[in-house]
């Protein structure tokens, strides 16, 4: 039990290095730069072998770029697979949901670690003995996750080193928040600042196009590996699926058929995503033609975005936003007030319009696509 005294001196201890972090709040930051000067902060008080630094999307929680090094990123995609897919202690989205900021791996689990499938699975054969997790919520929304890890030979995490970072928190959320902008400039800054436009017949055949559509073409025909005579797939699929809409509707007079949007969007190599949607052009004189627009779609915009290109219905949308913040489907249930069994026809119904088998492939099929690459920072 700790004496009177010895809790007087913790307290100092971190209302002193509480500092370390709060004096950063001065400078003149981007993302990364930020979050590489927090890591070395971090470090000269509390020590760790590895480290993710990862900034979400406050709506979603989903990646908008993360910061790790090496022996992290070797076993990230296995990381992913259990946050999402298997039960465990003190995940993201549950740290958030409780109010409870950090927890430590060793301290949870009352130094058994083997209760934890993350630990026996994927931290102890990486060499990891302990975890030292935060969300950083300022307000009501979560701007970001940081995870710091100790090899196997080392000391676990404290209660102290817990508390330290513990009032840390909200001054890196706030932080975040105030530079997510300066990394949507980082992700934005070599892209063409105008929609890029097109105009092809009803057979593929490029008519005109701007210097934005221009520009957007050779990125995707990079991506493909074709030459400057070809149109790439995608602008050719958004174009059929219009066209398929399209002889759909004229088939019935009375009434349209619902479908999804001619939209897709595509990631490109170096993690920028690019969204493609079809129009269709009535020429007074002439054939219809085609227009596509293409433009870089943010982070935010992709889950909205990939729910409307198939069609999801708005409690289906819903559900899915459940799904991806890693709700069971009791917790979904009693979240939206509906039964296990209609949670689960949505589901069905959802694997059905994006051709999916499965929860799991449903959440690599929509979180993958936000795991955008972010160079390491230190």
């Amino acid at each position: 039990m700790r004496t009177e005294r010895g809790v007087i001196l913790l307290t100092s201890r971190i209302d002193r290095n509480h500092r370390l972090i709060t004096s950063l709040e001065k400078g003149t930051w981007t993302s990364r730069t930020y979050r590489g000067a927090v890591l070395k902060q971090i470090h000269t008080v509390i020590s760790y072998d590895a480290y993710c630094f990862t900034t979400v999307d406050p709506l979603t929680l989903l990646s908008t770029g993360a910061v790790t090094e090496d022996g992290i990123e070797a076993i990230h995609d296995r990381l992913f697979i259990n946050e999402y897919m298997e039960e465990d202690i003190h995940k993201y989205a549950e740290l958030v949901r409780s109010g409870e900021h950090t927890a430590t791996l060793h301290t949870s689990v009352n130094a058994q670690p083997e209760q934890s499938p993350r630990y026996i699975n994927i931290l102890q054969p990486a060499g990891f003995g302990d975890e030292l997790r935060a969300v950083l919520v300022n307000g009501d929304a979560c701007w970001g996750f940081l995870t710091l890890y100790r090899k196997t030979e080392n000391p676990v995490f404290t209660e102290e080193e817990r508390l330290m970072i513990q009032t840390w928190t909200a001054s890196i959320a706030s932080m975040l928040r105030s530079t997510s902008l300066t990394l949507m400039d980082e992700i934005t800054s070599s892209s063409p600042e105008e929609p890029g436009i097109l105009i092809t017949t009803d057979t593929f055949q490029l008519i005109s196009l701007n210097s934005p559509a221009d520009y957007w073409l050779s990125q995707l025909r990079m991506l493909e590996h074709v030459g400057p005579d070809v149109l790439p797939r995608p602008v050719r699929a958004v174009s059929s699926h219009l066209q398929r809409k399209n002889q759909a509707e004229r088939a019935d007079d009375t009434q349209i058929t619902p479908d999804s949007p001619s939209k897709v969007c595509i990631q490109l190599p170096d993690g920028r995503y690019l969204i493609l949607h079809a129009s269709l052009m009535q020429q007074l004189a002439g054939p219809d033609q085609i227009a596509i627009r293409l433009e870089q779609a943010m982070p935010q915009d992709l889950l909205p975005l990939l729910a409307e290109s198939h069609g999801l219905s708005s409690r289906e949308r819903e559900l899915l936003g459940y799904v991806l913040r890693s709700y069971s489907s009791k917790e979904i249930a009693a979240a939206m007030h509906i039964s296990v069994y209609t949670v689960q026809d949505h589901l069905k119904s959802i694997f059905a319009k994006t051709k999916v088998s499965s929860r799991r492939e449903l959440i690599w099929y929509f979180v993958s696509r936000f795991q955008l690459s972010d160079e390491p920072a230190i």
